[in-house]
């Protein structure tokens, strides 16, 4: 206890890491206060009835902090971005222009960012109806509105979303950890009170509180996992070859330093899970029994195609976002080598080897996490507090806390205080030439 009174006081006088908290919090205030701000012509004591809904939407509506189901002015959060970024790294792996983009450095970056943006307006204007219409005729929207309801309607729904995308863009700029990531875990944060209160309220009256701290020491285990899912990282050892620079008294060698290029276990991150469950609904369409089947999220034959489309996308997007040719390429560019390999193809298709090997493993365990809620669910525990159990939600929450603790631990380093974890092991302590390798790359 006296060791983190003594943390938090180093923190606090490091006067950058202050104000970009307070920064931080401010923003996520905002946006926590906008999330309950009313869509106009929306009656809210009708909203429970008229929102009960699952699956994709629930999902939706965690990441969205309630804001979802409480048909807010921010009420698509920051999803369309999201799915935005998404079209356009994929367009990264296959149109050239956009790959220029990516090699301009900062330009570049400004260039896909702008075209994000808009990007994200165009899904805005096509979900905006689609989620209107989900509550027209309801009874917490009465049908009969004009056509510049409408309009005014889901004009209000893409500049909420571009108001929660530029929050996050300040909170990465001026305040602490990845704004949008941020502000998507503050989301499903806002939502773990009000679930674990629900599951604490269900076992008393079964009278089943021994039951429900079974419960917590499992969730913990599984958090613990998850940590070391996300964090597991095969160092790839990298030797820079040495050169003399400089001309006559002025010669010097540089180079001859060793670094590593650290290889994820989970290099797809959440994405498997997210291309999956949109993909999910798709045999619910065909209806009858097959649709019945696979419309049951705690049903056998759900989580068992749910858990191959994870263990095939994990494959898929490693595929195009880890090329072993560019990083041998890249390697060789800068006068580096892999200790025992011969730059060029050997070393390429070493790398490829050394992913190939980590990406089973790494995709099983993804599937596992996915489908915990789902057993969590059979096993008794309510809805809202099983998905925090596993899946994105849980996996999205670890690498953002983890991001941030890396951040903080950064800045207290740099002021030459002891960071969060004194024996190291935050992967943010890394060396700066293991850093800038990681970054060329």
């Amino acid at each position: 206890m006296k060791n983190f009174i003594k943390t938090i006081e180093h923190i606090l006088s490091v006067k950058e890491l202050k104000e970009r908290i307070i920064y931080t919090l401010l923003l996520i205030l905002v946006y926590r206060i906008g999330s309950f701000i009313l869509l106009p012509g929306v009656d809210s004591s009708q909203l429970v009835s008229s929102s009960d809904q699952g699956g994709i939407l629930a999902l939706i509506n965690m990441f969205a902090g309630g804001a979802f189901s409480r048909a807010s002015v921010m009420a698509l959060g920051i999803m369309p971005y999201i799915s935005a970024s998404i079209v356009m790294q994929l367009l990264g792996m296959a149109v050239p222009t956009v790959q220029k983009w990516q090699k301009e450095g900062e330009s570049g970056r400004k260039k896909i960012t702008r075209y994000t943006r808009l990007l994200t307006i165009v899904i805005c204007l096509f979900q905006g109806p689609t989620y209107i219409a989900a509550y027209v005729g309801s009874e917490a929207v009465p049908g009969g509105m004009t056509v510049l309801w409408w309009l005014q309607t889901i004009s209000i729904l893409t500049a909420g979303t571009m108001f929660v995308t530029w929050l996050g863009e300040r909170i990465t700029d001026r305040g602490l950890g990845n704004g949008v990531s941020l502000i998507i875990t503050i989301g499903i944060i806002a939502n773990l009170p009000a679930a674990f209160l629900a599951e604490f309220a269900s076992k008393l009256t079964a009278g089943g509180l021994v039951l429900l701290l079974v419960e917590i020491v499992f969730w913990f285990i599984i958090i613990l996992l998850t940590i070391a899912l996300v964090q597991a990282t095969r160092r790839i050892p990298v030797q820079t070859a040495k050169r003399v620079v400089g001309r006559g008294n002025r010669q010097a060698v540089a180079g001859g330093q060793r670094s590593y290029i650290p290889l994820k276990l989970n290099q797809a991150g959440v994405m498997p899970i997210i291309f999956a469950q949109a993909l999910m609904f798709i045999p619910a369409l065909f209806g009858g029994s097959i649709g019945t089947a696979f419309s049951d999220i705690t049903g056998f034959w759900y989580n068992a195609l749910f858990f191959v489309l994870i263990v095939v996308f994990t494959y898929f997007y490693t595929a195009i976002t880890m090329n072993p040719n560019q990083m041998a390429d890249e390697l060789k560019r800068n006068g580096s080598f892999i200790p025992g390999i011969k730059p060029g193809r050997e070393t390429a298709e070493y790398i490829d080897n050394l992913l190939s090997h980590l990406v089973f493993p790494g995709s099983v365990f993804l599937g596992i996490i996915a489908i915990i809620p789902a057993l969590a669910m059979k096993a008794g525990v309510s809805t809202g507090f099983a998905y925090f159990f596993g899946g994105t939600s849980l996996l999205i929450m670890v690498g953002v806390v983890l991001d941030t603790l890396q951040q903080v631990e950064s800045y207290l380093l740099n002021h030459h205080y002891d960071g969060l974890i004194k024996g190291g092991k935050l992967k943010g302590r890394t060396s700066q030439s293991a850093v800038s390798m990681t970054q060329t790359l």
